[in-house]
């Protein structure tokens, strides 16, 4: 992959918010179905306990499961759509299972400290974020038709 195909942090962070919006929705739902198995009660750490935790890792399944299953089945999330990028092994190839959950891993922990596993695709000679070596991954700009 050429340097000028990787796509830059703007639109990856751009993707990202997209996509935050829409698995914001999601949770709403995800929630409103975990309070009707709780009876209606809070889930919070105090009132429901073990339950909290649950709640918590159900979460991080629905986040895991959106970004999975989108970077495995076309490649994109809805934010990538939207801006034009997509996300392929580093031989150019559609990602599976194991490599979009490696990537997703690594994505979550180079996202988290203020994005700095993100910033560095400006240090790195082929413009790759962190998770992008890491996952062996690319995140390149789609070229319209």
């Amino acid at each position: 992959m050429s340097a000028a195909t990787s796509a830059g942090f703007g639109r990856r962070f751009a993707a990202l918010l997209y996509d935050v919006l829409l698995i914001v929705s999601v949770l709403l739902i995800y929630t409103v179905i975990a309070l009707a198995f709780s009876r209606g009660r809070a889930i919070t750490e105090a009132d429901s306990g073990a339950g909290w935790y649950l709640y918590r890792a159900g979460e991080a399944l629905v986040i895991g499961a959106y970004s999975v299953a989108n970077w495995m089945r076309s490649g994109q999330t809805l934010g990538m759509r939207a801006w034009k990028i997509h996300v392929v092994s580093d031989a150019g190839k559609p990602l599976g299972l194991a490599r979009a959950l490696e990537r997703f891993f690594w994505a979550v922990l180079c996202w988290t400290p203020l994005a700095l596993g993100v910033l560095w695709l400006y240090l790195d000679p082929q413009r790759l974020a962190l998770q992008d070596r890491l996952s062996r991954t690319r995140v390149i700009r789609v070229l319209s038709a």
